[in-house]
């Protein structure tokens, strides 16, 4: 019931971020919809401990602002090198073993490579990944780096 409830919130905060009018027949028409959508996805069984995790909600207040931050980092070393002219790219592929355990754990850290400019997660297995870099040191940081850590410590591993 707690993830049905939050999903709700969610979906209807959004609605209302997304609509920024705050009429009582737009307000009414979010609560339905949100309602309806929330409804849809738990009759689907998609409102798990996997597919909605609450209980992780907490981390994403704290990894998301520094991810993007990351991201801005990661971006602007990118254009550098694309920039250049003398175009310094030294492509590079290399394997590590992530530290997570859960699915949302590697979920959550792939996508966070991929996310960022100049490196992509080509391979995600339980006990390695494959990330593809656009320089040799954008793709080795992605070995026991902080975003690892970080991960690791959102999915509640300290």
């Amino acid at each position: 019931m707690i993830r049905f409830a939050s999903l709700f919130i969610v979906l209807f905060l959004f609605w209302v971020v997304l609509s920024g009018f705050f009429t009582a027949f737009l307000l009414g028409a979010g609560v339905l919809s949100a309602l309806a959508v929330a409804y849809f996805a738990a009759r689907m069984q998609f409102v798990d401990h996997e597919g909605y995790p609450v209980q992780l909600s907490p981390g994403l207040l704290v990894y998301w602002p520094w991810l993007f931050l990351e991201i801005m980092k990661s971006a602007w070393a990118v254009s550098k090198i694309i920039l250049s002219p003398a175009l310094p790219v030294s492509p590079t592929m290399v394997k590590f073993i992530p530290g997570q355990r859960s699915v949302v754990g590697l979920v959550t850290h792939a996508n966070s490579i991929t996310l960022t400019p100049g490196t992509i997660a080509i391979e995600v297995q339980h006990d390695e990944f494959v990330v593809h870099g656009l320089t040799r040191e954008s793709a080795h940081g992605c070995v026991d780096s902080e975003m690892n850590r970080r991960v690791r410590r959102f999915e509640g591993q300290a």
